[in-house]
């Protein structure tokens, strides 16, 4: 018949598995960023001597949990310039800022500062960054001041002892400090566990095997914060928590004991307050076995986080 519609059953076939291809990947784009925050991760930027920091101003939900930072590229809310109680300022790297595995609420700043000891009457920072050591921190304080803390408490891990320079090379090319979003969580998704990590240029490798006495340099860079921190009016407190492996036999390595002495001599000669977790945690494991304070080998549970905060208080 003149002017019948004819249908190509192959056309339509076609037509409804693109259709379902495509509803199912909506589904699955919307479902990676509902449940788990994919295709919002948290930014980082590059800085010539801190090496890189958290984007300021930033509120993200990732794995239900939610991370924040303020216009100083701390995990804190934004404050007023002028203290309005006692003003303490946290350093450290991943174990102070909580990463994504840790609410705002539950970062041990915030613990602090809820403390019933505390009463009300205490405001705790959260300077911060993933992998940041000593030296980086020290540049954090050149750059921003001490914001008027009264006190200024330097939190580290026994790896941090053997920091290297900080570099800003790794932002934007490593996947754990993306500088831009990506264009959907799928594509997240497939960089960050499917695809091969993009390669590093090798100036970053270079300063990753950094010789020399690195040791050395971590203690002159606590230096350098125990003397700003005093030139400010500030009282220096310094804290290392151990890794998980340090807790059992057969505990730590000799390259970690011979570091660890020459950090507790500097303490000791220079007199800074120090607070040691490994003797700490390792009375608090005679009650519970020790992966009850840690969610891996060098970042702290909940539990963890509690016992930090606890004795942080204090010593302030």
């Amino acid at each position: 018949m003149v002017g019948q519609i004819t249908h190509c059953p192959g056309m339509t076939w076609l037509s409804i598995t693109i259709a379902l291809l495509t509803t199912v990947l909506i589904l699955l784009e919307i479902a990676l960023r509902l449940f788990f925050g994919f295709g919002d991760p948290l930014l980082y930027v590059a800085d010539p001597e801190i090496g890189y920091l958290l984007a300021p101003n930033q509120s993200v939900k990732r794995f239900g949990n939610r991370i924040e930072t303020n216009q100083f590229s701390m995990r804190s809310p934004n404050f007023a310039l002028k203290p309005e109680a006692k003003r303490i300022l946290l350093l450290g790297d991943s174990i102070i800022n909580g990463g994504w595995w840790t609410d705002q609420k539950d970062v041990i700043s915030e613990l602090m500062q809820r403390s019933s000891a505390a009463n009300g009457k205490l405001e705790v920072l959260n300077a911060s960054a993933n992998s940041w050591s000593p030296r980086n921190e020290l540049a954090y304080l050149k750059r921003f001041g001490t914001f008027n803390a009264e006190v200024i408490i330097l939190v580290i891990n026994t790896d941090d002892l053997f920091g290297t320079q900080p570099t800003s090379l790794g932002v934007g090319r490593d996947r754990n400090y993306p500088d831009r979003k990506p264009m959907s969580a799928i594509q997240e998704v497939l960089d960050r566990y499917l695809l091969p990590a993009p390669a590093m240029p090798e100036a970053f490798k270079k300063i990753q095997a950094e010789g020399g006495d690195r040791v050395g340099l971590i203690l002159d860079a606590i230096r350098g914060i125990r003397d700003l921190a005093h030139r400010n009016n500030a009282k220096f407190v310094l804290a290392m928590t151990p890794l998980l492996r340090e807790l059992t036999p057969p505990g730590s390595r000799d390259y970690e004991i011979v570091a660890r002495k020459r950090l507790m001599d500097m303490t000791q000669t220079e007199q800074i307050k120090y607070i040691d977790f490994l003797t700490i945690f390792a009375g608090a494991a005679k009650s519970a076995p020790p992966e009850t304070l840690y969610r891996d080998h060098i970042h702290l549970s909940q539990g963890g986080n509690q016992i930090v905060s606890e004795w942080l208080l204090q010593a302030i």
